[in-house]
């Protein structure tokens, strides 16, 4: 089996600048790097990191703590996470928390006894303990999604204790709610995700921020908590349609809350859009495969992933640093399901809604080059409540 030292005299380098090369410990020479690089293949060498990580203390090994891995969305912040820890030479391990807080710390703890060099963690509504155990052992983490501050039952202006990396939500919220309104809708309702999560409060600051730009009252009657999953989505959108005076229009805050409300429109003999609007946070690959298809807001989740190691690994190489909160834009999706006429499909960046209470110091990832500008709505409708369909 060879070695480093084999590794070195092929390369015509020292052992030393073998270790900084394979480890990334310091810069070298592109073709330095490259020589090594060729030995390392020509020779079939492999690291031994047990040895390694006896003499470093480091595993080069992340944890990975989210909920819902069957939830499009958070496969995708899966794939971002995997590629970057990769790119960095880093391996990954699983863990599924179940959104529950015994769960959660198990997991960590878990995560923790394996050593890993540091954990990512989309917390969930109560994580209290999650964030003792980390500060407790100094273990350095990046909260996902989900800011943690919020998360924890803490005022949007206390300081945070972990890095966080999320994408904005009262502003892409609002974009939805007034692209609604913009289309003569006056009766807007929101099937909100789980009380708690701070991904919910914003997304509801969202909404009312969205009602207000449009002029339109907020009732409270028409905001409705779906939980975050498809069959609390559907309990909830039976409660909208139940209300003497039914929204026409409705707005889900994540994909498997859209699937729950679509189920409930379906049961009630309703159809998107030529009786109730529906538009989305969160799109997903099959969106506009829906007929109609779907008008949401989508998230840079492969983005987030990757961003959330590359913040990871700046903590690692400055424990003390300052903490930070990093957030990513989103894209307002037009489609049809919000009642416009058929046609090319648009996307269009959104503005952060910095003055929003719901956000705490940050430092803002840029949007993407756009080609396309945003356009006015291609039609109104009037605002009527749905008709109700026969019963089966």
């Amino acid at each position: 089996m060879a070695t480093m030292a084999d590794v070195a005299r092929s390369a015509g380098v020292s052992v030393a600048t073998v270790s900084h090369v394979l480890n990334g410990t310091r810069p070298v020479l592109s073709h330095t790097r490259q020589a090594v690089l060729d030995a390392v293949e020509e020779l079939g060498y492999t690291p031994n990191t047990l040895a390694r990580s006896l003499v470093t203390s480091r595993t080069r090994s992340i944890g990975l703590a989210v909920s819902a891995i069957s939830n499009p969305y958070f496969t995708e912040i899966l794939q971002g996470v995997e590629a970057a820890a990769l790119e960095h030479g880093y391996s990954l391990l699983l863990a599924d928390p179940h959104d529950d807080p015994e769960h959660e710390l198990r997991a960590a703890r878990l995560l923790h006894e394996r050593r890993v060099d540091g954990v990512i963690v989309a917390p969930s509504a109560q994580p209290r303990g999650l964030i003792d155990h980390l500060a407790r052992h100094r273990v350095p983490a990046v909260f996902l999604d989900r800011l943690a501050v919020q998360a924890a039952g803490g005022a949007p202006d206390d300081e945070p204790r972990f890095d966080q990396v999320c994408a904005e939500n009262a502003g892409p919220m609002a974009r939805l709610v007034t692209h609604l309104a913009g289309l003569g809708h006056r009766r807007i309702g929101l099937v909100a995700g789980l009380t708690g999560l701070s991904t919910t409060s914003e997304r509801i600051t969202g909404y009312r921020h969205g009602l207000a730009a449009a002029g339109l009252p907020f009732d409270e009657r028409l905001l409705v908590h779906g939980d975050s999953e498809s069959a609390g989505a559907e309990r909830a959108t039976g409660a909208l349609l139940a209300l003497g005076s039914a929204p026409t229009a409705l707005v889900t805050a994540n994909n498997a809350m859209t699937i729950g409300a679509l189920r409930a429109l379906r049961a009630h003999g309703l159809t998107v859009p030529g009786d109730i609007a529906l538009c989305c946070f969160d799109d997903f690959a099959w969106a506009d495969l829906f007929s109609p298809r779907l008008t949401a807001i989508a998230q840079p989740s492969k983005d987030i992933g990757a961003r959330a190691v590359e913040v990871l690994l700046d903590r690692l190489a400055e424990p003390e640093g300052p903490v930070r909160t990093v957030r990513l834009p989103c894209t307002f999706v037009h489609r049809t399901s919000c009642g416009c006429p058929d046609g090319p499909e648009e996307r269009v960046p959104v503005e952060a809604a910095r003055s929003s209470a719901a956000h705490p110091p940050r430092e803002t990832t840029p949007a993407p080059d756009e080609t396309r500008a945003s356009r006015a709505p291609r039609a109104s409708r009037a605002s009527r409540a749905p008709r109700k369909g026969k019963s089966s």
